[in-house]
């Protein structure tokens, strides 16, 4: 009986042939926490009596939520992760001097493995399934029982696969095919389902492009998105073994058989998709950007950032529009790159010189503004354009505000027109 390729890494792990349904317990890879969830792992651990943690080399703790601090009690809960780090001596703890966004930062850190099972405390671990791994969010008490055990309980999900096909045509990304789908799915419609990208269409798919389709995969409420391996992610496991001196461990590399059974199966032509503007408030609610230029929304803010769309790719997309234009009198912009090296990046190309002088103001690399904590909160009844991942009511402020998800191309045209319009037009 043919297995996908989560039934695979489910059954490596398992160490017996798994499929979808079983309950099973396996090891964990890679346990992540950030400094908002990790001192309630901490809490528990501490609570258990435990004294050591099972696994210290899989563990991670990303400071990134309110990094730098933004008052004295997001201060003080970063000095609980600061000091538990500290004492158990974690090899990977990352603060201020190596700041990242963790779904942006690991990968690139070469902590990522093909083959993994990762679990987070923050919902948007599924990003790390562009690397051919499973990986999922989980709650703070879950992360305590990894680290404290090395291991975590599972319900192997089925799989929903999803077919790219056709090469997608200009200014379309993966933030408008997986924006399309949540469209399609619903915000449930993939409940505890792992969503598999495949088709002849994922050759023109970056890693930029893989990275934000398998982070929003929850938004349709799976479990976890993922690629397998293919030349364009192996080029990219490569540079960062070449960048960090090798990796973690090494790769086992997983592709679904041809007889694998899935629960669903939907085809995407992204050569006739549109690019999608997600209303409020909801990342379901998706609609052409025809439909948003039809509509002459004029906005407030533009973000571009957050662990979907903050990679050095979106900077040279936004640059590249942006160059020798002005942001719109009435709107400002807020530039948030996912990592320090991709901020390094875009001032060694000149993508800062060019964003801040269109008007962008550029932050550290920070949760900050897509959770609604700082570094860009709405006001009252303010309308942003961001290339985040959740519009929620309040997500990013006032609950009278309103976000409008979509791609790098569809925000930095949009801030200059101090409207929503198509990137195609200008």
């Amino acid at each position: 009986m043919g297995q996908t390729i989560t039934e695979k890494i489910f059954s490596e792990h398992a160490g017996k042939d798994v499929f979808a349904g079983e309950i099973v317990r396996v090891p964990i890879d890679m346990t992540i926490g950030n400094d908002i969830t990790t001192p309630i792992s901490i809490r528990a651990f501490e609570e258990s009596g435990a004294e050591k943690l099972a696994n210290p080399d899989g563990f991670a703790i990303v400071m990134d939520h309110y990094i730098p601090a933004k008052d004295i009690a997001s201060a003080n809960q970063a000095k609980i992760s600061r000091e538990f780090a500290y004492k158990h001596d974690l090899k990977y703890f990352f603060d201020e001097k190596d700041m990242g966004i963790e779904h942006a930062l690991l990968p690139e850190k070469g902590l990522v493995i093909p083959g993994d099972v990762i679990i987070g405390a923050d919902s948007h671990t599924c990003t790390h399934g562009a690397l051919g791994a499973f990986s999922t969010g989980m709650g703070s008490t879950d992360i305590s029982f990894s680290i404290i055990t090395g291991g975590n309980w599972f319900k192997v999900p089925e799989s929903i696969k999803v077919n790219l096909v056709g090469k997608p045509g200009e200014h379309i990304y993966g933030k408008d095919i997986i924006l399309e789908l949540i469209r399609i799915l619903g915000v449930d419609g993939a409940l505890y389902k792992a969503i598999e990208f495949t088709g002849d269409g994922v050759q023109y798919l970056g890693m930029a492009d893989r990275f934000s389709m398998c982070n929003m995969a929850i938004e349709a409420g799976a479990k976890s998105g993922i690629f397998a391996i293919d030349a364009i992610s192996q080029k990219y496991i490569d540079e960062r073994k070449e960048a960090n001196g090798g990796l973690r461990a090494e790769p086992k590399l997983h592709y679904s058989d041809a007889d694998a059974t899935y629960c669903q199966e939907i085809t995407i032509d992204m050569e006739n998709l549109s690019p999608v503007i997600a209303y409020p408030f909801l990342p379901s609610n998706g609609k052409p950007v025809e439909q948003a230029v039809a509509d002459d929304l004029k906005i407030d803010q533009v973000m571009i950032g957050s662990c979907t769309n903050g990679r050095i790719e979106d900077l040279r997309i936004a640059a590249k529009i942006m160059e020798g234009k002005r942001v719109a009198k009435h709107t400002r912009m807020i530039v948030t790159p996912a990592t320090q090296k991709i901020l390094l990046q875009a001032q060694h190309e000149g993508l800062m010189d060019i964003l801040i002088n269109a008007g962008a103001v550029v932050s550290n690399p920070t949760c900050g503004a897509c959770l609604g904590g700082y570094m860009g909160i709405l006001g009252d009844g303010e309308r942003c354009v961001a290339t985040t991942n959740r519009n929620f009511v309040g997500r990013m402020g006032a609950r009278t505000s309103e976000i409008y998800l979509a791609n790098s191309a569809v925000a930095a045209a949009s801030a200059i027109a101090g409207k929503i319009v198509d990137p195609r037009d200008i």
